[in-house]
């Protein structure tokens, strides 16, 4: 089972995020001498993950029969 990854750690910079390990910069145990993988905080600031949660209900809001031209549509073929 993979690891709780963090939403906003105190020092993201002080690990990489590459895989479940979260391996200390200086002891990357996967990574072989290459660059650290960035916390999406570092990144994309700290309200990266409201992103997905507005995208998904957006998405909810516009699939299916809860688009309005989806439903006219669907009518005529009836």
């Amino acid at each position: 089972m993979a690891k709780k990854f963090p939403i906003l750690p105190k020092h993201p910079e002080r690990i990489c995020w590459g895989c479940d390990k979260y391996c200390a910069v200086n002891a990357m145990l996967c990574g072989n001498g290459s660059d650290r993988t960035q916390h999406p905080a570092e990144i994309f600031g700290d309200d990266w993950a409201e992103w997905e949660q507005n995208a998904e209900r957006e998405k909810s809001e516009h699939d299916g029969t809860s688009d309005p031209a989806t439903v006219v549509h669907l009518h005529r073929r009836r």
